[in-house]
């Protein structure tokens, strides 16, 4: 029963590294917000 235990201790602290990477990712990482513009010749336009 103790290996069990132990295996489920690595688990849940494996997951819980996994979920505070993922919070601090969502947390303190601000997307780059700007206007894109991209030119399209008329003629793929008129097909």
């Amino acid at each position: 029963m103790p290996t069990l235990f132990r295996l489920l201790v690595v688990i849940a602290v494996i997951v819980g590294v996994i979920y505070g990477g993922m919070f601090a990712l969502a947390t303190y990482v601000k997307p780059n917000v700007g206007e894109i513009s991209v030119r399209v010749p008329p003629e793929r336009i008129n097909r």
